[in-house]
């Protein structure tokens, strides 16, 4: 059985028609083992982060903290890699789910935004440190070598939360832009305390 979006056929008998499939070029995968930061910087390590692609995208995959609570960061680079400093305004909300059955709501978290600082800013938070705690999602990076437009980013990461009485789920929706004109061309990931203790974060260009 095909699959047919639009009276374009996509799929057919387990293979992908032509001029589809091949529009996300994966670049870049990262496997944290104990580490204090994951960098991708463009050049370094095989690491394509430039005007090649309008958009990047950032895959995080089962990211366990070495120490239970932490929040898992990010910032951006305009010197590649020397500094990770750059301005950021954003915003966050999130939603939970507790494991008993209680607590469900959404809500604007104020508290975990940036407002023009070049402080990292919180993808996740409160992940636990059980051996099956971690945090999963993605990131949307676009055309950050632009030398006219602030930098644009959009985040939604899954965390199984830290507390101990009722662990929960919490969805993470984050955004923000890069407030600079100047292309960014390194990002770096790490945890608010400690190192990131395992998980792989993959590197993807959007044709």
């Amino acid at each position: 059985m095909g699959l047919i979006s639009n009276g374009s056929t996509i799929f057919d008998a387990g293979s992908m028609s032509a001029g589809f499939g091949n529009n996300m070029v994966f670049i870049k995968k990262l496997t944290a083992d104990a580490d204090s930061t994951l960098s991708f910087v463009n050049g370094a390590s095989s690491v394509v982060l430039d005007s090649t692609y309008k958009e990047y995208l950032f895959t995080f995959n089962n990211m366990h903290p070495e120490t239970g609570g932490s929040e898992f960061l990010i910032n951006f680079s305009l010197d590649t890699g020397s500094n990770y400093n750059v301005t950021k305004t954003t915003t966050s909300f999130r939603t939970f789910h507790q494991e008993g059955g209680g607590g469900g709501n959404i809500s604007y978290d104020a508290g975990r935004d940036l407002a023009q600082s070049t402080a990292f800013f919180e993808l996740g938070h409160d992940i636990t440190g059980d051996n099956d705690g971690c945090l999963s999602g993605t990131l949307q990076l676009f055309d950050p070598a632009s030398t006219t437009f602030v930098k644009h980013f959009i985040a939604t990461t899954n965390t199984h939360q830290q507390d101990e009485s009722n662990r929960a789920s919490i969805e993470n929706f984050k955004a923000g832009y890069c407030n600079t004109t100047s292309a960014i061309d390194a990002v770096q990931f790490k945890m608010s305390a400690n190192n990131i203790d395992a998980g792989d974060i993959c590197l993807y260009g959007i044709l």
